[in-house]
């Protein structure tokens, strides 16, 4: 599949109807999510035929991605049902068979030691929140526990603002980090407070990770240090 038609096909997936304030939900864009997934599969091949899970999946833009690519399994994951409702929704619409966990990736950390402790997951996603005032470190703990499940790589988006901090952390949890892309990011009026970021896309490597901060114009790969 080529990289617009990707694109045109995620344009059709539903986004949130009620976006919570307090769980910071976005949706991520069909332009973001099917140039990170084309980049893990073109570059990286770390989507075919992987089983690739999608932490904080919201309405399922990336999982949908990443099912497009023929990833073998995907396993979706976030802390609120409404948003998974939609994401098995538009999951249906394209006829990708996921597997939906309604579930807290932030405190509830029995779950991640049992996915650990399994070794099933190849590759983790995700559009991480970028942690408000009241909510900070929480893009921290989605990819400490990314990390510690995924057996080949992570792809995450964080601000551009936050980068030398974020690469900082990730080497502390063991990780090489390369910066894959830094994109541009126009964050949709959801919220009024809401303006233009920009983020960088990563991989971090154990497992590896990629990164998405604020503006989308930088992307970085996180290799694994033994």
């Amino acid at each position: 599949m080529r990289l617009k038609q990707l694109e045109g096909y995620l344009q059709q997936c539903d986004g949130f109807l009620s976006p919570k304030i307090n769980l910071e939900q976005y949706a991520t864009s069909a332009h973001i999510a099917s140039h990170m997934a084309y980049t893990m599969d073109q570059t990286f091949d770390d989507v075919r035929n992987k089983l690739v899970a999608d932490f904080g999946c919201g309405c399922g833009m990336l999982s949908a991605a990443c099912g497009m690519l023929k990833a073998s399994h995907l396993l979706g994951v976030d802390i609120d049902n409404d948003a998974l409702d939609i994401a098995a929704k538009n999951m249906n619409e394209f006829e990708l068979q996921t597997d939906f966990l309604n579930y807290d990736l932030v405190d509830d950390i029995e779950m991640i030691n049992y996915l650990a402790q399994r070794k099933i997951i190849d590759v983790v996603v995700m559009n991480p929140p970028f942690g408000t005032k009241n909510n900070q470190g929480i893009d921290l703990k989605f990819l400490r526990h990314a990390v510690k499940v995924s057996q080949s790589a992570v792809y995450s988006l964080h601000k551009t603002s936050t980068r030398d901090f974020i690469v900082k952390k990730a080497e502390e949890f063991g990780c090489e980090v390369e910066i894959l892309a830094e994109l541009k990011y126009d964050l949709p009026k959801t919220y009024k407070f809401h303006r233009k970021q920009s983020l960088d896309i990563s991989r971090f490597d154990p497992v590896s990770l990629i990164l998405l901060p604020e503006v989308l114009d930088q992307t970085v790969r996180l290799l694994p240090c033994y």
